[in-house]
């Protein structure tokens, strides 16, 4: 089995979940003992979430850089970055070390082609809907096309997520609020919805979108157990 380095703490929330789906996919792959070989870099969040929101990128590519290569020497042979927003930085964490990293777009772009959809919505945040470090990857080399929420719905997914689900609250409120948004990308004409946040998944629930909803969590968590027990 491949060891799986993880930085996460981006939110804790969404990372223990990834720990979870990692060890449960693994089980159910090789037996009731198995558990995932995984070593993880942990990040307070707080100190990302206030880079993010300065727009100092310089100082988080550092950061994740410096954490990969941690894991890399750590003896990890698979890297994960475990949230959507920070792939901004994929491309320099992927050139600091000798080991592959698993972009989250690929797995989910793959599942959503695999399905048959090409027009789907995105919702995440703010940086994730808005730049293109995101949606390009999912039109230039997924050939998908990519709906995102109008301006105030923007604001109100990307509030959310800050406020709301990275402190591990979940209200009726916000759930309301995103199935609304939801339903005007599928108005819009989205086949499909990428929950393109880490932890939207913690809100957001089959039953609250008239069509399908592709986690990335889940999604890239599976690729990460396939690339595990890929023989080499």
């Amino acid at each position: 089995m491949q060891t799986i380095g993880l930085i996460g703490g981006m939110s804790w929330e969404s990372s223990a979940h990834y720990y979870r789906l990692l060890n449960e996919g693994v089980r159910d792959r090789s037996g009731p003992t198995a558990s995932a070989r995984c070593l993880l870099w942990s990040f307070d969040f707080s100190d990302i979430e206030a880079l993010q929101h300065r727009g100092d990128w310089d100082a988080l590519t550092a950061h994740l850089v410096d954490a990969a290569r941690w894991l890399e020497a750590g003896g990890a042979t698979v890297l994960l970055i475990c949230t959507n927003t920070m792939h901004r930085m994929a491309g320099a964490v992927q050139a600091a070390v000798g080991i592959p990293l698993l972009h989250i777009v690929d797995p989910t772009a793959e599942k959503i082609r695999q399905a048959g959809f090409r027009t789907i919505g995105l919702l995440g945040t703010a940086f994730t809907m808005e730049e293109g470090f995101y949606k390009d990857r999912l039109s230039e080399q997924h050939g998908l096309r990519v709906l995102i929420p109008g301006d105030q719905d923007r604001a109100a997914v990307h509030r959310i997520i800050y406020e709301e689900l990275v402190a591990g609250k979940i209200t009726d409120e916000a759930r309301a609020t995103y199935r609304a948004v939801i339903a005007r990308l599928v108005d819009a004409g989205a086949e499909a919805v990428i929950l393109g946040c880490t932890e939207i998944m913690l809100l957001v629930r089959p039953d609250d979108s008239a069509v399908p909803l592709f986690d990335t969590t889940t999604l890239h968590a599976l690729a990460a157990v396939d690339a595990a027990l890929a023989t080499p």
